[in-house]
């Protein structure tokens, strides 16, 4: 026990704002002469004993005691007392000797502070406090908790995060150091390095820390400077055991060395089973190498893994391989073997043959060749390998392969199941292995397929365009059906790109390869992976996919201006997958339902996609589809959930490392936000959707965070910026708006164009549109065509265009294109003299915009409204814009004091409802009590204002 946790942590100034604001609170406490106490938890290398020695330094008003006691008096009862009054003395006329008695109380350390203070201000910081002697460690936590009875004295401790909730430190104000952010992590990588890394070794440092700043200044502290400016390779792996060692191994060197043994077998059986094995497997084989199962115990004291279950768990990731990278490899080695012999070679077989590679010290073609295969084997459910399983042992048995073609072949087999897992970076580094090798033509296209799917997901598309046409111009004559999922994921990277002929280039049919028959019938290769050279070879003849036929041939035809021939194989698709369980062919059946204007079919299957994602934890494919979701929700109207599933893919890109991805969900998200929220929140997610979109060419999410700032700018009365935004993304022509993407634009930039005088302009838009609108594409088309007409009609002709537009809309079924046609509507009217017709329209706008949730559209409504010489309700204030008008109701009435029953009297529901709404106000407000909705209502809507609407207010 030597009260540090790290070997050299930095001082605590990047990210730790909040936290050295909370050790300075307690610092001031006791220069105005009360006590307090802090208790200080986190992971190893996170900084605990970087800020007790920060808060020591910074301590002016008076002595501070740092005890520190060695490892082997924490079985000494009152050692840890005993080291505190050692530091303190000089200070105290008591001798330790003649306090520690063994009958000494656990108040005894709370008698003996004020005498050690003598009347200063005296600031104690114990790192490590649940490293000491049990008889301390409870004198200590009195003393702590009744620290307010000690004028002028302050205990400062700091304990694993493991140990935080232990009964000898209950009830003491807690505050938790966690992992820096990715701003802090770059600040303090900057000022480690200089401001010298490249970008990339910069990303490879964050990505290894994971926001620990011990272990972030031990990366640095081993590159060089060519190594730090990419002159020369990283190290691999980056975090080696020395590093981890120095950075987390003070932890480890008291324990025992039978428990340093059986966290190396538990260590080493999570490297072959990222899942982790049963404690079971783990426990025989330490009872095979004559251990004792209660070996653990000391580790459990330390806080480094305990059990749960039937599992051995390690505190934090980095100490579990602090453990088994610190290890020498021999005893690596030997750990592996042990694991082996107990591993059954039936129900476990992958296991098994992953701890014999893993024990080998040479290539061996054989071992390597069952591993593969074993981590290639088809299977399902939860007994079925994991993704992250299946890489790391491909990987493994790379390794063990002799020869320069399968070797390759399994790194790039290895790097797709990464890929599949949500581990991008994992799967770069793989390939990285693969490059700058003589292997053959088709090992090297799987390569580059692998690489221009990375690229699709995080990269410019243009390079993934490029490299997938060539990935599937090599693999066509060994693997046509892998050649044909290039071919469609370039033509995805065309799309984002908009690029239109880009699309049809990757649509169409390759020429065929010798001995293959062109047409849909084309057969193809099954895959058998040859041992010495890893190039598959044909054993029999599958049928083309029918799906993706129909799926190429309709989409074909649909880019190329022939939307009649291409409905017929489109809506083949969605036949072909009404029962499909693969969420791959389902993300095709929702684009060819968008291309035929059929918005629930498109819903449908991409929920039905997502639904099956989730089932199998296809990590990496879970972005894609709820990207997909979210826009067939934004194109049918559904605004609340294409915001729900937006914010998730959100979350799933950025832990899946999939920036454009991300890209395209903010872009979705600002698009949600102009209907919904303020300038500022449209601003930011269009921003950025921008900052990805722009260096990687996605003009597709750029087009829609384009036209959702033009949307705001409208609706905030902007039509010259608005104008100015569209014009340019509804024409054709290169540099132009998306090809999917402008014409849905259009009917936007016609009001903006009519209000600012561009009437010639509209003119010609509305004529493209209508054109477009033909096709059926988009079923809220006609209904806005008949808008844009009214906006450039003669008067005469204005009411009836409107009020066909309002029929067309019942078709449509879309609250908030509907109400906007109302709020046109009644704008003309009023303009028109005619404010009785005038506000008729602009309530139905305003009950139609309330109800859909769009708040800014509804305040313009009410502005309408106003003036027409009515004096509509309130608009609700603050966060209260967040709530549906049924919930805003609710608070009001129970802000006024009124109990659930009367709530359900006084708007005619029942109680069960009043009660399901309030629950999710206080949720959507983070309220806990009706005084605080109270409080809350009050102040955002001020206390004259009314509090309820008389009556019910009809939607």
């Amino acid at each position: 026990m030597t009260g540090t946790t790290t070997a050299s942590a930095p001082l605590p100034a990047h990210g730790r704002t909040h936290e050295l604001h909370r050790v300075a609170a307690l610092s001031d406490r006791l220069g105005s002469g009360r006590g307090g106490a802090l208790l200080i938890t986190a992971e190893p290398g996170l900084g605990r004993t970087a800020l007790l020695a920060r808060a020591a330094h910074d301590f002016t008003a008076g002595p501070v005691l740092c005890p520190r006691t060695a490892p082997a008096e924490s079985r000494v009862p009152y050692s840890g007392v005993h080291a505190l009054l050692c530091a303190a003395a000089g200070r105290t006329a008591t001798q330790p000797a003649t306090v520690l008695t063994e009958g000494m109380a656990a108040a005894g350390l709370w008698e003996l502070l004020p005498g050690i203070a003598a009347g200063a201000p005296l600031l104690v910081c114990v790192d490590d406090a649940h490293l000491w002697d049990a008889p301390s460690r409870a004198a200590l936590g009195f003393a702590a908790r009744r620290s307010d009875t000690l004028p002028g004295i302050g205990l400062l401790l700091s304990v694993a995060h493991t140990r935080a909730l232990d009964p000898d430190f209950s009830g003491l104000p807690v505050l938790r150091l966690d992992a820096l952010d990715d701003g802090a992590a770059t600040a303090l990588l900057e000022d480690l390095t200089g401001r010298a890394a490249t970008p990339a070794v910069r990303e490879a440092l964050l990505s290894e820390a994971e926001g620990h700043p011990a272990l972030l200044t031990a990366l640095v502290a081993r590159l060089s400077p060519d190594q730090l400016r990419g002159h020369r390779p990283l190290p691999r792996p980056l975090a080696d055991g020395a590093a981890l060692l120095r950075t987390f191994g003070r932890q480890l060197t008291p324990l025992p060395a039978g428990t340093r043994l059986l966290l190396l077998l538990a260590s080493a059986a999570h490297e072959a089973d990222p899942e982790g094995p049963g404690a079971g497997r783990v426990l025989a084989a330490a009872r095979a190498a004559g251990l004792d199962p209660a070996a653990l115990g000391p580790a459990e004291a330390a806080g480094i893994a305990h059990g749960e279950g039937d599992r051995i768990v390690f505190a934090t990731p980095l100490l579990r391989r602090t453990v088994y990278e610190g290890a020498p490899p021999s005893r690596r080695r030997a750990a592996h073997e042990l694991l082996a012999s107990v591993t059954d070679r039936e129900r476990h077989r992958l296991g098994r043959l992953f701890h014999l590679a893993l024990a080998a010290d040479a290539p061996a073609g054989p071992l390597a060749a069952a591993l593969a295969a074993a981590a290639t084997a088809p299977g399902a459910g939860p007994s079925a390998p994991s993704g992250p399983q299946r890489s790391a042992a491909l990987a493994r048995a790379a390794e063990l392969t002799p020869h320069e073609n399968a070797r390759v072949a399994r790194l790039t087999a290895a790097a797709e199941y990464a890929l599949l897992a949500g581990r991008p970076g994992k799967a770069r580094e793989l390939l990285t292995g693969a490059r700058d090798t003589t292997v053959h033509e088709v090992v090297r296209a799987r390569a580059e397929f692998v690489d221009g799917v990375l690229a699709l997901r995080d990269g410019p598309v243009a390079d993934a365009y490029q490299a997938l046409l060539v990935a599937a111009a090599h693999l066509a004559p060994y693997d046509p059906p892998r050649a044909r999922s290039a071919r469609l994921a370039a033509m995805e990277a065309a799309w984002a790109a908009g690029d239109a002929a880009a699309c049809l280039t990757a649509l169409a049919d390759p020429p065929p390869t010798a001995g293959e028959a062109p047409g849909p019938g084309t057969t193809g290769p099954r895959a058998t992976d040859d041992e010495t050279t890893g190039v598959e070879t044909t054993d029999d003849a599958t049928a083309a996919d029918e799906t993706t036929g129909d799926y190429r041939r309709g989409l074909r035809a649909a880019l190329d201006g022939r939307p009649r021939e291409a409905r017929a194989p489109l809506r083949r698709v969605l036949e072909h997958t009404r029962d499909d369980d693969d969420p791959t062919r389902l993300i095709l059946a929702g684009v060819a339902a968008l291309v035929l204007g059929d918005l629930a079919a498109a819903c449908r299957a991409n929920a039905r996609a997502l639904a099956l994602t989730r089932s199998r934890g296809i990590d990496a494919l879970a972005p894609q589809v709820l990207e997909h979701l979210a826009y067939a929700e934004l194109r049918a109207g559904l605004h609340a959930r294409a915001r729900a599933h937006a914010q998730e893919g959100l979350r799933a890109a950025h832990r899946a490392g999939q920036r454009n991805l991300a890209a395209h969900q903010h872009a979705i998200l600002a698009m949600v936000a102009s209907v919904e929220d303020t300038p500022e929140a449209v601003a930011a997610h269009a921003r950025a959707a921008l900052e990805t979109a722009g260096p990687h060419g996605l003009v597709q999410a750029a087009t829609l965070a384009t036209w959702a700032s033009a949307r705001t700018d409208l609706c905030h009365g902007r039509a010259l910026e608005a104008a100015a935004r569209l014009g340019p993304l509804t024409r054709p022509g290169p540099q132009r708006g998306h090809f999917a993407v402008r014409m849905l634009a259009v009917p936007c930039f016609v009001e903006a164009a009519v209000l600012t005088g561009r009437r010639a302009e509209a003119r010609a838009a509305v004529d493209a549109y209508a054109a477009w609108a033909a096709h059926g594409t988009d079923p809220q088309a006609p209904a806005q065509l008949a808008r844009c007409r009214a906006l450039l009609s003669a008067p005469g002709d204005t009411d009836a265009l409107y009020a066909l537009a309002l029929d067309r809309h019942e078709a449509a079924d879309s609250t908030f294109e509907r109400a906007r046609t109302h709020l046109l509507y009644g704008k003309w009217l009023r303009r028109q003299r005619r404010p009785g017709e005038a506000k008729y329209r602009l309530r139905d706008a305003l009950v139609a915009f309330e109800r859909c949730g769009a708040a800014p559209w509804a305040d313009q409504t009410r502005a309408e409204l106003r003036a027409t010489g009515e004096a509509p309700a309130p608009a609700p204030a603050g966060n209260l814009r967040r709530l549906t008008p049924q919930q805003l109701r609710i608070a009001r009435c129970v802000a006024e004091g009124a109990t659930n029953r009367e709530v359900a009297l006084r708007l005619s529901v029942s109680p069960r409802t009043v009660d399901h709404h309030l629950r999710n106000v206080f949720a959507l407000l983070g309220v806990r009590s009706r005084t605080e909705l109270s409080r809350l209502v009050a102040r955002t809507e001020g206390a004259d204002a009314p509090a309820h609407p008389a009556g019910p207010t009809p939607y």
